[in-house]
């Protein structure tokens, strides 16, 4: 990615909807060039696509949630079969493989802490190759970035 990209990615992150002229004219491109180097960088998997940011608590989801888990086996097998089934739980809102005593860390989002003692009991828990899980909380969000730094 040379300097242009960088700004042209900077720009959508900002702010995704702007017309092309817009972003030419901030980036110091004529729209058709811009539009090709966008379009380059969605086909070379820079720009993964294009989305609203969302307040969660105005949709009914206030509590954020984070679910370390540890699993009963580390191999790989074992790693993707929670990976798959963790996949269809709308509540999960990211999921990564941990280094450290614990294996997985989960960002889970829920209505209330009834229903997430529901998700938790009936639908997590069951997830073959458990051996523990440890939940915290957030009180608030301190702070939480939605663009990536490109400097």
């Amino acid at each position: 990615m040379d300097p242009i990209d960088k700004k042209i990615v900077k720009e959508l992150q900002l702010n995704a909807r702007q017309k092309m002229a817009s972003l030419s004219e901030k980036v110091g491109l004529s729209p058709t060039p811009c539009a090709r180097r966008v379009a380059m960088l969605e086909e070379a998997g820079v720009i993964t696509g294009y989305s609203a940011q969302v307040d969660q608590a105005k949709i009914g989801f206030p509590v954020t949630i984070f679910v370390t888990v540890e699993l009963e086996r580390q191999a790989s097998d074992a790693i993707g079969a929670f990976e798959r089934a963790v996949r269809q739980f709308d509540e999960v809102m990211e999921c990564h493989l941990m280094t450290g005593s614990r294996d997985i860390l989960l960002r889970v989002i829920s209505r209330d802490l009834v229903s997430f003692d529901d998700f938790l009991e009936r639908r997590l828990m069951r997830v073959p190759g458990i051996r523990s899980t440890r939940s915290s909380f957030t009180l608030r969000t301190m702070i939480q970035r939605n663009t990536l730094p490109l400097e």
